[in-house]
């Protein structure tokens, strides 16, 4: 039997600190549910890093038909706008993004 709980997650606090600037900060305003954007991707490409290169290129280049969220998401939020931040920079805010919400990392044995 498998339990769920809260852990610290292994994103450090720089990292961490930049993510909730760059990216949560607007999820948290419009009231978008950071937690179920990740399980969608994680429904549909399964792996990390297949993860990571969708959220990469649907940040780089928003579109409503590329998204992961259905069209009837964008009756109640925006359209997300394009960041403003390099390859680089992005790439480690998805990691950072992945890593803090990842599921797996909650998931524990019973003693």
């Amino acid at each position: 039997m498998l339990c769920i709980v809260g852990h610290a997650q292994d994103v450090n606090v720089e990292d961490k600190q930049q993510l909730q600037k760059e990216c949560l900060q607007c999820h948290v305003k419009q009231q978008i549910p950071s937690a179920l954007i990740y399980r969608r991707y994680l429904m549909k490409y399964s792996t990390f890093e297949r993860m990571e290169k969708a959220m990469f290129s649907y940040i780089k280049k928003p579109d409503q038909k590329h998204s992961i969220m259905p069209p009837q998401f964008f009756l109640k939020f925006p359209m997300k706008e394009s960041l403003i931040l390099d390859d680089d920079t992005l790439k480690k805010m998805i990691k950072s993004y992945l890593n803090t919400f990842d599921v797996k990392k909650k998931l524990v044995l019973p003693q």
